[in-house]
């Protein structure tokens, strides 16, 4: 092996930032178990979580409310890794792909990475809803304001302030038990 062939391999930490849903089964608990699996992972570490908030669900108006939050993440794996992992982790915890916007026991969702736009096949960063979605800006506000959604120029607490009061309203800190 060539001298400097790993220093060559290895990726530099970049901030990522995700979304978390649940409104099937026992959400919170989910919702925390997912994190604790991901901070487990290799090359992630977990450094901000929101609150928990609950809101109507997006789809179909006849399924259990949501609790989403968002994560700010430290990390080394590619985009594309990263979503690997997420939805690894969504299937450990009994995400079953169905419905478009159905109910479901897991979503994380890539939401930001490390300032970059990303078109593939099956990832596209920033999110492409994030910025009309209450549920994405409460949360992700929360814990980074400053947090740049690089194709819109415009930091999360920015689209937040802009987003229909309504939908802001909608989302409700989760009461503690």
């Amino acid at each position: 092996m060539p001298l400097g062939y790993a220093a060559i391999t290895e990726r530099a930490p970049v901030i990522a930032y995700l979304g978390l849903g649940a409104n099937l089964g026992d959400p919170v608990r989910q919702l925390s178990e997912a994190l604790e699996r991901l901070n487990a992972a290799e090359e992630v570490e977990v450094t901000r979580v929101s609150a928990f908030y609950r809101n109507p669900p997006l789809g179909p108006p006849d399924q259990p409310w949501y609790v989403n939050a968002a994560a700010r993440v430290r990390t080394r794996l590619g985009p594309e890794e990263l979503l690997r992992l997420l939805q690894q982790v969504e299937a450990a915890l009994g995400r079953v792909r169905g419905e478009h916007w159905g109910p479901r026991r897991l979503d994380l969702d890539l939401l930001l990475y490390n300032g970059e736009v990303i078109f593939a096949p099956n990832l596209v960063v920033p999110h492409p809803e994030m910025h009309r979605r209450g549920f994405v800006l409460v949360p992700l506000a929360e814990i980074a304001p400053q947090a740049w959604h690089p194709v819109l120029g415009k930091s999360a607490g920015d689209l937040l302030a802009e987003l229909n009061p309504a939908d802001r309203a909608a989302v409700q800190p989760l009461a503690a038990d």
